[in-house]
């Protein structure tokens, strides 16, 4: 599967840890081989991947194609995202 990425996802990886940085690719690679499909609340068109007690990573897939929304190192900026749906 291949794996697109949001201006915001980009954006995401570059700001957080650099060794935390190969442990999200890791992940993307592992997600595009066998992608989990647990879903949002909300009714958000988006699936939800936590890899760490803290990270997490949000995206959708279209035709073979897995879209990388957002990643986020720290839960609290993830709840703050998700919270701006309700």
């Amino acid at each position: 599967m291949e794996l697109v990425f949001t201006e915001e996802s980009k954006k995401d990886l570059k700001s957080m840890p650099k060794e935390l940085q190969p442990v999200f690719i890791k992940h993307l690679e592992k997600i595009g081989g066998n992608p989990p499909k647990k879903h949002m609340k909300y009714v958000l068109p988006y699936h939800v991947e936590k890899f760490t007690r803290q990270a997490r990573i949000i995206y959708s897939i279209d035709h073979q194609k897995l879209f990388i929304i957002r990643c986020f190192a720290k839960h609290k900026d993830y709840e703050k995202w998700y919270e701006s749906f309700k």
